[in-house]
């Protein structure tokens, strides 16, 4: 039952609360019932809707209906602007930042309006005033205690769930935004340091290449750092993503190994069992070791290969074909004689000849044949390697 009717520009009502998840939770931009799309999706309340709703919950009452209540109209941009105008001085600010985690947390429409209306600058300029000492009583929705104004900024900023267009001028409307972003990685509470990861995430998702090429080797430090400390299984995920995002760009796989990514993504991989989160480990690993020095690491860390190696078969399709790639990059370009013998003691090859008998997709399966062309000399006296793939390798 709708508690709170409104009615988008396509003449059609919904509840609030649902439309709103539809439209910017969910980032769709169309309408759910005529798909026609929405180039201004304001929220008209339907006020006869709602008062026939309310009758009809008073008429039941007897069977148990309660009665919607009316529900609180939304803040005016107006409001804001004179909330953030009157944020002068360092109480005001606190003030400032109490009301607008309110305002932001009642409805989607409320963060939209404080996006739309100078809020995220203000929050931004907090943010990156993060040496402020005035103390804030204040706890996110999380229950997290923030000491300081900027902290919570951070998190209201967080919260806000902001748009593409407001994430892209974030940083060119903040200079240096993302170096204060990083500095709070540095010196941050843990709370501080997670929401700071995920924006840092949301914002670089949306970043054009030649930022992403010019990221800092501090950048990586930073973001190893958070993978290390596992600070949040949210943040874990978040750094995860960018270190896949960014890898592509530049000379970014090789200021991620010299930031130490490849020896904690191998120490990550040896404790984690969630199935999402090894995916996204062995795609960064299989990014890493498209590098000399990415490989190099992988084969120094003495649980390499034989992590990779048993993840195969034993987390999902991708999880396999990302572990059999890295097995791959590793026979073509870093295969001595010592790392072949290896991976015939830590049972490789068994590995890989299953991967040809079972359902695990046909990528993995061209990739695991390739490995064992490659090293069929080597593994001659293998009993398992099928004999088609042995027939081209006389001794």
């Amino acid at each position: 039952m709708m508690k709170d009717p409104v009615t988008i520009p396509t003449g059609i009502t919904y509840d609030r609360e649902s439309i709103e998840k539809w439209l910017f939770t969910d980032k769709n931009k169309n309408c759910p019932v005529t798909k026609q799309v929405l180039s201004n999706p304001d929220l008209t309340p339907n006020h006869t809707l709602r008062r026939v709703i309310q009758s009809w919950c008073t008429l039941n009452a007897s069977n148990g209906i309660e009665r919607v209540p009316t529900p609180k109209p939304p803040v005016n941009k107006s409001q804001i602007i004179k909330l953030l105008k009157d944020a002068e001085s360092p109480q005001m600010q606190i003030n400032c930042l109490k009301r607008l985690r309110s305002i932001a947390s009642a409805s989607e429409t409320n963060k939209r309006c404080i996006e739309s209306s100078g809020g995220v600058d203000f929050l931004a300029s907090l943010v990156k005033n993060n040496t402020t000492s005035t103390s804030l009583e204040a706890c996110d929705h999380d229950g997290f205690e923030f000491t300081k104004p900027s902290d919570e900024a951070l998190s209201i900023l967080f919260s806000l769930q902001l748009s593409e267009s407001a994430l892209k001028s974030l940083n060119a409307k903040n200079g240096e935004f993302i170096d204060s972003l990083l500095n709070i990685l540095q010196v941050g509470c843990y709370e501080s340091r997670a929401y700071a990861m995920l924006l840092l995430n949301s914002i670089l998702e949306v970043e054009e290449p030649a930022q992403l090429v010019a990221l800092k080797p501090e950048f990586f430090v930073e973001l190893v750092q958070i993978l290390h400390d596992q600070i949040s299984p949210k943040a874990t995920k978040a750094a995860l993503q960018l270190l896949i995002n960014v890898g592509p760009w530049g000379r970014n796989k090789l200021k991620a190994v010299e930031a130490g990514a490849v020896k904690v993504l191998v120490d990550l991989l040896l404790d984690s069992s969630e199935k999402r989160a090894c995916e996204m480990i062995l795609t960064a690993l299989d990014q890493l070791c498209q590098c000399v020095d990415g490989r190099a690491e992988l084969l120094k860390h003495g649980a390499g290969l034989a992590v990779v190696s048993k993840k195969i078969l034993r987390v999902s399709k991708v999880g396999s074909d990302r572990a059999v790639r890295i097995l791959l990059s590793i026979s073509k370009y870093s295969a001595s004689p010592p790392v072949v013998q290896e991976m015939l003691q830590l049972g490789v090859v068994s590995k890989l000849c299953l991967v040809l008998q079972v359902d695990s997709g046909s990528k993995a399966k061209e990739k695991a044949r390739e490995i064992l062309k490659l090293h069929a000399r080597a593994w001659k006296n293998c009993s398992c390697i099928p004999m088609s793939l042995l027939s081209s390798y006389p001794s």
